[in-house]
């Protein structure tokens, strides 16, 4: 109704409309009618023209209404296909609900039934497990009627007689593989140290904690010590060095822990020498030349090093630290000797067991740089070379060989194991490090009169040059935990009773040895 009404109020608009230019035009035509004075005639067309307008707003009427009602009829059934498809929509979805819940009921009714079925089977089964309990009680008691055992009895005698024989299994087992093993790592290793030994060739010098300079007569004595003794105060406060003169003819001694320091007052006092002209002045500006002197040749021999090994890329502070291990020395052994020597052995033994012969090399060469400076760093030369090769980024396989080397850490890697092997070689070869046969003697005599003052030991040996001593026990007179403590209290009877270079290893040995022979 509400469209109806809105089509009315258009009809009368357009009406209304259309009547205002038509009373326009008749008020022309009147205005012309009485100029011509036919005012009759123009009233007649003018009533013809409104009678026209009038038919055409009805007619345009009728077509308004009748569109708005073939609109309404549109949108009614538009309506009505709508509320058809909607109702289809929920029927189906009612179908599908109730399909659901018919299937939860009949799932629900399997499931119940199968509970019921396993608690029936499991009343069946505790029943069954009731009878099994009871016939085994009777076979028990049976058992041990005939016997004349319990049953406790029975299998502690059981379960000790199948433990003897798998331990005598097990050990007889354990001796072949032991013996077997030991025989073709053996050979292996004999072959692998003796092929890198011969490869391997590197002179070595004497160690020493002084140095000599030659004067060219005793006057220069007098010179050297100056007015009052200022160049010789001079010379050891610029140096840090001690000069003994009076004691040698012709020569002077230096001497102090620090072998660069030494050598710079060596060739300091030698050029001082040579120009002849002494005086604190021209003693500082030679002291400083003979550190930028000292420094070059440190360098110089820390790359040699490096290239006669044949490790490239090495930082060029730690080159200049390999090179100040040409003045160190350890028991007689040059230090960069030694490092050398290791990083030859290390890359011949990897060579032959097909690791990185590169990192072979790098780790010998730099596994006691911690000497060069351990006299400047708190800490063992092994922690101090550690954190060096941190600092300046090796690589975390020669970090642990170096860390590893002396058996502090243990190695992580095959590499570590070589570095170790080949210090132990280099160290102790015949000739490698210097010492007195008589002190060297003693010190093995008496390491051996210690061990063999202990109750329960039947012999102990002396090896590895000194380094480490082997103490054989008898199993019957001294426990697994009597041998801790053994050991414990001859390490602090060696320490407090002996003089010797290093650490003492202490091994306590223990062993129970059981024969027998097939017939």
């Amino acid at each position: 109704m509400g469209t109806y009404v809105i089509v009315a109020l258009v009809a009368v608009v357009v009406t209304a409309l259309i009547a205002i230019p038509v009373s326009s035009k008749v008020a022309v035509a009147r205005k012309t009618a009485k100029d011509a004075e036919t005012i009759g005639s123009a009233e007649v067309k003018a009533r013809a023209i409104v009678d026209d307008a009038i038919k055409t707003a009805e007619s345009k009427k009728r077509e308004a209404l009748l569109e708005a009602k073939e609109e309404n009829l549109k949108l009614k059934n538009e309506q009505e296909r709508e509320n058809r498809e909607r109702r289809n929509e929920l029927q189906k979805y009612e179908k599908r609900v109730l399909s659901k819940e018919e299937a939860v009921d009949k799932k629900a009714e399997t499931l119940e039934r199968k509970e019921n079925e396993l608690n029936n089977r499991e009343n069946e089964i505790k029943k069954k497990e009731k009878k099994v309990d009871e016939l085994h009680e009777q076979e028990v008691k049976q058992l041990e009627a005939i016997s004349g055992l319990t049953s406790e009895q029975a299998k502690d005698y059981l379960l000790k007689s199948v433990e003897d024989e798998v331990r005598t299994d097990t050990a007889k087992l354990y001796r072949e593989l032991e013996a077997q093993a030991k025989e073709e790592a053996g050979k292996k290793a004999k072959d692998y140290v003796v092929t890198a030994i011969q490869k391997c060739a590197v002179d070595h010098v004497a160690e020493t904690t002084i140095s000599v300079v030659q004067l060219p007569g005793d006057e220069m004595k007098g010179r050297i010590i100056g007015r009052e003794g200022r160049n010789i105060r001079t010379l050891e406060t610029l140096t840090g060095v001690d000069l003994i003169i009076d004691d040698t003819p012709e020569a002077v001694v230096l001497s102090s822990f620090d072998p660069v320091r030494r050598e710079v007052a060596r060739i300091a006092l030698e050029k001082l020498i040579v120009d002849g002209r002494i005086h604190p002045a021209r003693i500082e500006e030679m002291v400083e030349k003979a550190r930028k002197e000292v420094d070059s040749i440190i360098k110089e021999a820390g790359e040699s090093a490096a290239y006669e090994v044949g490790v490239h890329g090495i930082h060029p502070e730690l080159i200049k630290l390999l090179g100040r291990m040409k003045y160190r020395f350890s028991y007689g052994q040059n230090a960069l000797k030694h490092s050398i020597e290791v990083a030859q052995l290390s890359g011949l033994l990897a060579a032959e067991i097909g690791l990185d012969v590169r990192i072979a090399k790098r780790a010998g060469l730099l596994h006691d740089i911690g000497k060069s400076i351990d006299h400047e760093v708190e800490g063992s030369h092994i922690q101090i070379g550690a954190d060096l090769c941190r600092k300046y980024k090796e690589s975390a396989i020669v970090i642990n060989a170096v860390e590893a080397h002396h058996g502090d850490v243990d190695p992580q890697s095959l590499i570590a194991c070589i570095v170790q092997a080949a210090d132990a070689i280099s160290a102790a070869r015949p000739g490698a490090r210097r010492e007195t046969l008589e002190t060297y003697t003693n010190r093995l005599t008496q390491l051996e009169e210690i061990t063999n003052s202990y109750k329960g030991v039947d012999k102990s040996y002396a090896v590895q040059a000194g380094r480490e001593v082997r103490i054989m026990v008898i199993p019957e007179q001294v426990s697994d935990a009597d041998m801790a403590l053994m050991a414990r209290d001859i390490s602090k009877r060696i320490e407090d009773e002996m003089e010797y270079p290093g650490q003492i290893k202490v091994s306590v040995i223990r062993e129970s040895r059981v024969t027998d022979f097939a017939k």
